[in-house]
């Protein structure tokens, strides 16, 4: 989706203090498939949404589920406290197409579009109130 305005790394989402990021690229699967998915768990805490990511039967469950569990990695990493984290962005951005052509009948072909997806968790500690 374009470039990130903010060229300093410190000042991204997912570097601030108290939050964890985890990034894959080129995943192989639609970024509308995926986003299906993502709407599910935003917002929720950790636990919860490793819970939905196991009942939901769909392929980008599986693949969000590992890099969920990628991005708890990472906060324990950064040393962030486990059971106060939440989601706090979930987006699947739009990668590249892979093209192929596919027989068709009568000596044609078809373009068959592979879409790819960049997919990216950031977990945030929720504030706790006194």
């Amino acid at each position: 989706m374009g470039q990130m305005s903010i060229k300093n790394k410190r000042e991204r989402e997912g570097y601030r203090e108290g939050e964890a990021i985890a990034i894959l690229r080129y995943a192989r699967i639609s970024p509308l498939k995926a986003r299906l998915v993502l709407k599910e768990i935003h917002g929720k805490e950790v636990g919860e949404a490793l819970y939905i990511l196991k009942v939901i039967p769909k392929k980008a469950a599986r693949i969000v589920e590992n890099l969920l569990k990628s991005a708890l990695a990472n906060a324990e990493e950064k040393g962030l406290d486990l059971d106060s984290l939440y989601i706090k962005k979930a987006v699947a951005d739009r990668g590249p197409v892979l093209r192929k052509w596919f027989p068709r009948a009568h000596g044609r072909a078809t373009l068959l579009r592979k879409r790819l997806s960049h997919i990216t968790i950031v977990l945030a500690e929720k504030k706790k109130e006194d």
